[in-house]
């Protein structure tokens, strides 16, 4: 005999209809270990005769691999961010995996509320990536240069699938940094 009784009703906690609350949320995921990169890319300028534009530049751990054939790449924008702005204008962007002691980079570009990350580039050491235009970070453990070749929107972040143009192992030393537990971190 088929039971036609409705489903139990369960309680859920506020804010989400799946019945997970955004502090269990966070605790849960910040068990998972992230590499973290840099995310750089350079915006135009507003006038063609004007200065030549800014650099712009963001700390991700929600960066990763999605195919060798062809070589793509993905990386989690928050909506509406800087960052997820200037690359719905214009398609191309860099990557620089740091190292476990380019921890100072992270925390500079996490920053939230700044102004312009001109200033922020000033000390760092680096190369302008010929295919993307955009800062390459010396010492990083690697870098890649993109162009977007789709975005997704899920929920309040933008995934947004890049083409590697380049890649490169620049021979840095040492471990990549981690981020666990919201704490940068080495590799032991």
């Amino acid at each position: 005999m088929l039971n036609t009784s409705p489903a139990p009703t369960v309680s859920t906690p506020a804010g989400h209809a799946e019945g997970v609350t955004d502090d269990e949320f966070r605790a849960a995921l910040s068990r998972l270990a992230a590499g973290v990169v840099l995310v750089t890319a350079h915006e135009p300028p507003l006038d063609p005769e004007g200065p030549r534009g800014e650099d712009v530049g963001m700390t991700a751990t929600s960066f990763m691999s999605v195919s060798l054939d062809p070589p793509l790449v993905m990386v989690s924008l928050r909506e509406g961010s800087r960052m997820d702005d200037l690359l719905a204008e214009q398609p191309l962007w860099a990557v620089s995996v740091l190292a476990e002691n380019q921890r100072q980079i992270a925390g500079r570009f996490a920053m939230k509320g700044r102004v312009s990350d001109r200033l922020l580039f000033a000390d760092i050491p680096h190369v302008r990536g010929e295919a993307s235009g955009a800062l390459l970070v010396d010492g990083a453990l690697a870098t890649l240069e993109c162009r977007t070749e789709q975005r997704v929107t899920a929920g309040d972040h933008t995934l947004v699938i890049g083409r590697v143009l380049t890649a490169s192992v620049r021979g840095a030393d040492g471990g990549p940094l981690a981020y666990f537990r919201g704490r940068y971190r080495q590799l032991d």
